[in-house]
C-alpha cells in the first residue's frame, strides 16, 4: 500500500473543521479533504464525520460517483430544505485510486488537489477553483482581494444540481489534498509547492502546514493536508 500522510494546525481560528479521510475496498483506495464552513462544535464534528462517510462511498463507486452519492444524500435531507436553517457544509476534494490504474479526483469548492510526477520541476494542480474570484475573471470582471473567500459549490447545499467537477490521469507521483488555508499562503508569498513536497511524506506534510501557518498574514486559516504516494520513484 502506497504511504500517506496527513497534518493540521488550527491557526489563528477557534475550532479545526478541516478533516481528512481514507478507507479502502476491494483494491480501491479513496482519499478525502474536507473544509468546513464555519468554526463550531457542530460543524467540526459534522465534518469529520462526513469525511469518513465520504471515504467510504469513493472507495466503493469512485472519487465522482462517491461525492455525487453523498451530495445527494445530504441535500435531501429535511434539515436543509428548511427556510433560514444553516446546517453544517463543507468543500470537499476526493480521490481515488487503483492499481495500476487511474487517480481520479472529484471536488465541490476551493480544497485543491496537485500531483508532482517523478522527475518534474513542478507540481500540477487538478483542480480549479469553484468560488466566486473564478467565476468573476470568467466574466472579464475584477474580482478583488475577498472574492475568493465565497464559494459557488460546496458539499450540503440543498439545490439539487451541484456543481462538482472530475478529472482522471494517470496514478503516477506524489498527490496532495489541501484546504486553502493550507495553499493560499503559500500561494500569496510566491512559494511553488514543490519546493515541499519531497522527503518523507509525514515530514512534508508535517512542513507544508507549518509553513502556511507561518506566512498566514492578519489571520491564519486552518491549514490541512493529505500526502500520498502513488507509485513515487
Amino acid at each position: 500500500m502506497p504511504g500517506h500522510a496527513t497534518a493540521q494546525l488550527i491557526g489563528d481560528r477557534s475550532h479545526q473543521c478541516d478533516a481528512t479521510a481514507t478507507f479502502t475496498h476491494e483494491g480501491r483506495r479513496a482519499y478525502v479533504l474536507l473544509d468546513g464552513i464555519g468554526s463550531n462544535d457542530e460543524v467540526r464534528a459534522w465534518t469529520r464525520g462526513t469525511a469518513r462517510r465520504l471515504a467510504g462511498a469513493a472507495a466503493r463507486s469512485g472519487a465522482g460517483a462517491g461525492l455525487r452519492a453523498v451530495h445527494a444524500a445530504l441535500a435531501a435531507e429535511p434539515a436543509r430544505r428548511v427556510e433560514g436553517a444553516e446546517p453544517p457544509c463543507a468543500v470537499a476534494v476526493v480521490a481515488t485510486t487503483e492499481t495500476g490504474g487511474e487517480l481520479e479526483v472529484a471536488w465541490c469548492g476551493d480544497s485543491r488537489a496537485y500531483l508532482l510526477e517523478p522527475d518534474a520541476v513542478a507540481a500540477v494542480r487538478l483542480t480549479t477553483d469553484h468560488n466566486m474570484r473564478r467565476h468573476l475573471l470568467e466574466m472579464g470582471m475584477d474580482p478583488g482581494p475577498y472574492a475568493r473567500n465565497v464559494v459557488t459549490s460546496f458539499l450540503g447545499d440543498p439545490r439539487p444540481d451541484p456543481l462538482i467537477d472530475v478529472v482522471r490521469v494517470p496514478a503516477l507521483g506524489r498527490l496532495l489534498l489541501a484546504s486553502d488555508g493550507a495553499y493560499e499562503p503559500l500561494e500569496d508569498a510566491g512559494r511553488g509547492l514543490e519546493e515541499y513536497l519531497r522527503g518523507p511524506v509525514r515530514r512534508v506534510a508535517r512542513e507544508l502546514v507549518e509553513a502556511a501557518v507561518g506566512l498566514g498574514t492578519g489571520h491564519a486559516d486552518n491549514a490541512t493536508v493529505l500526502v500520498a504516494d502513488l507509485g513515487w520513484g
